[in-house]
C-alpha cells in the first residue's frame, strides 16, 4: 500500500485547504467515506481506513447496488485519516483542482483477513454507511484497476446514485459548497429532516398521564436517532404497535404489511417450509415511517441482514421474581460481569424499562446461533450451579421462586430483545437505556423517562467503544 509521501507531493498545502498527510493510530472501528468529486473529471472517492490512513479509490461511475455493475476503481495514493473530514474547494490548477463533496459516511469491517486480502487483489467486506450498506467486494483485474462489486444480499437502498445530491455531513449541495455557503436548516441533510416522513395525526394523544402525543414519539426518535441506529438499522425487527393509544389494544408486529420508505423486507423460510416477510429498518427515514405507522417499541434481532445466521450481539436478561430485592437484581448483574469479565468479555449495561436490566455482548465469534445459545446458556448453568438460591436457568416460572432467571433464551434465532433507547410501551412509559456500570446503584431498571434520556444525550456515550469490543474474542 502507498505511504502518505506520495499524497504530500502532490499538494501544495499553501493553496489548498486539503489536511497534511499525517499517519495516525488506526481503532478497532474502521471508518470509510466517500467524497463526490467534481475535478477535471466527475467521480467518487472511496475510502476505507487501513493502518493509519485512507486506501483510496477513484470510481468514475460511483458505486451501485446492483451486482451486476462491476464498478471500476481506480487504486490511487493513500489518503490521511483526516481527510475523511474534507469538504470544500481545492483551486484550479492544483492536483484534484474542484469540488469535494461528503456523500456519504460509516464503519467497514472485513469479512476476512483484510492485510492478505489487498494483496492478494480481492477483498470482502461490510459497509455501515448512510447511504451504502451491506457486503461488497473489491476485486483488481490489471495493474491499479480494481472492480467494486455489490454482493447479493436483501439490502438494496437506491437505484440511481444521482438520488442524492446533497452532503451528507452538512446537506450542502454542490453549488453551496463551492459558493462557501455555510449549512443553515434548509438545507440540513435528509436524514434529519422529519418532513421526509408524512406524520398524520401527529396531536394523536397516546398516554394520558403524562399527555405524550404521537408528535412527541417522532420527536423523540428523532433526537435519539445518532445513537439509536447503530443498533438497530440493518437487523430485523419487531415492533409493539398502539394504534388506538396505550390503553387500547396494544399488539405485536413481526412481519411486513405495507412497503414505507426506510423499510426493507427479507423473506426467511420456517420450519414447516413456508415463507415469512421480515423486515429490517435501513435509516431514520425507515424508523420514523414505523413510529408513523403506530409502532413505538422496538425488538431487534442479535445478527445484521448480511449475516443473519451468524448473531454479533448476545444479551442477557435478569429477571427476577416479584418478590426480589433491587439490591439482589443489582448483584446479580454484578455476578453475571465478573463471570464475563473472567472469560475476558466487555460487556454493556442498560436498564429494560421494566424491572430488571440487560447485560449486552458485542462479540463476532460465533458463526451459528446454536453456538451463540450454548454458550449463553453454560454462562446460565455456571451462574446457577456457584449460586444455586439466587439464580436459576430455568424458564419456567415455579422454578424461578424466590430467585433471578437468567434469561439466555434470546440468543436465539428469531428471537428478539428491546433495542436500546428504544421506548416500553407500558403501563409507565420509561425506556431502555444504555447506561455506565458504575450508574448500576443509582439509576433503576425503569426510572429513565422519554425526557430523562433526551438529557442524557448530552452526555458522554456511555457505550461509545460497543462496536470495538470483544472483536478478538476466542472462545
Amino acid at each position: 500500500m502507498m505511504k502518505l509521501k506520495k499524497y504530500n507531493e502532490k499538494r501544495n498545502f499553501k493553496k489548498t485547504k486539503e489536511p497534511i498527510g499525517k499517519k495516525e493510530v488506526s481503532k478497532r472501528k474502521l471508518r470509510f467515506v466517500v467524497q463526490h468529486h467534481l475535478a477535471r473529471k466527475e467521480h467518487y472517492d472511496f475510502r476505507l481506513e487501513w493502518n493509519g490512513t485512507l486506501i483510496s479509490f477513484a470510481i468514475p461511475k460511483g458505486p451501485s447496488y446492483n451486482p451486476n455493475n462491476k464498478r471500476l476503481a481506480i487504486h490511487v495514493e493513500d489518503h490521511p485519516l483526516a481527510y475523511r473530514n474534507f469538504e470544500g474547494t481545492i483551486p484550479k490548477g492544483e492536483y484534484g483542482g474542484g469540488t469535494v463533496m461528503i456523500w456519504d459516511e460509516g464503519f467497514w469491517t472485513p469479512l476476512e483477513n483484510a492485510e492478505k486480502s489487498f494483496k492478494n487483489g480481492s477483498i470482502k467486506f461490510l459497509l455501515f454507511g448512510k447511504r451504502l450498506k451491506g457486503k461488497w467486494t473489491l476485486v483488481k483485474f490489471k495493474n491499479n484497476n480494481w472492480l467494486l462489486i455489490k454482493e447479493k444480499d436483501d439490502i438494496f437502498l437506491f437505484d440511481n446514485i444521482n438520488e442524492f445530491q446533497t452532503s451528507i455531513k452538512t446537506g450542502r449541495t454542490m453549488e453551496e459548497i463551492e459558493k462557501n455557503i455555510k449549512p443553515h436548516p434548509k438545507n440540513s441533510k435528509k436524514e434529519n429532516i422529519i418532513e421526509n416522513v408524512k406524520i398524520t395525526n401527529p396531536e394523536k394523544i397516546i398516554y394520558d398521564k403524562p399527555k405524550i402525543t404521537k408528535m412527541d414519539f417522532i420527536s423523540y426518535y428523532n433526537k435519539v436517532k445518532e445513537r439509536m441506529l447503530p443498533f438497530i438499522e440493518t437487523r430485523i425487527i419487531s415492533t409493539i404497535r398502539a394504534p388506538e393509544g396505550s390503553k387500547n389494544d396494544c399488539f405485536f408486529k413481526k412481519h411486513l404489511e405495507t412497503k414505507s420508505e426506510g423499510i426493507g423486507k427479507i423473506i426467511i423460510p420456517n420450519d414447516k417450509a413456508h415463507r415469512k416477510d421480515y423486515y429490517y429498518i435501513k435509516d431514520i427515514q425507515g424508523l420514523l415511517s414505523e413510529v408513523q405507522m403506530n409502532s413505538y417499541e422496538f425488538h431487534i434481532w442479535g445478527s445484521r441482514i448480511p449475516n443473519i445466521n451468524c448473531p454479533d450481539i448476545l444479551v442477557f436478561d435478569l429477571d427476577p421474581d416479584d418478590k426480589i430485592s433491587l439490591k439482589k437484581i443489582r448483584d446479580g448483574v454484578r455476578d453475571l460481569k465478573s463471570l464475563l469479565d473472567e472469560i475476558g468479555l466487555a460487556s454493556f449495561l442498560k436498564t429494560s424499562g421494566g424491572k430488571g436490566y440487560h447485560i449486552v455482548v458485542p462479540i463476532k465469534k460465533f458463526k451459528t446461533w446454536s453456538k451463540a445459545r450454548e454458550f449463553t446458556k453454560n454462562i446460565a448453568v455456571l451462574m446457577e450451579t456457584k449460586w444455586p438460591d439466587k439464580y436459576t436457568s430455568n424458564v419456567r416460572k415455579d422454578a424461578r421462586k424466590g430467585k433471578i432467571f437468567i434469561d439466555w433464551i434470546r440468543n436465539t434465532k428469531g428471537a428478539t430483545s428491546v433495542a436500546p433507547y428504544s421506548v416500553r410501551i407500558r403501563k409507565k412509559l420509561r425506556v431502555s437505556m444504555p447506561i455506565k456500570w458504575s450508574e448500576l446503584d443509582k439509576v433503576k431498571p425503569d426510572e429513565i423517562t422519554i425526557e430523562d434520556a433526551i438529557k442524557r444525550l448530552k452526555r458522554k456515550n456511555p457505550w461509545e467503544d460497543f462496536f470495538e469490543a470483544n472483536a478478538k474474542f476466542n472462545n
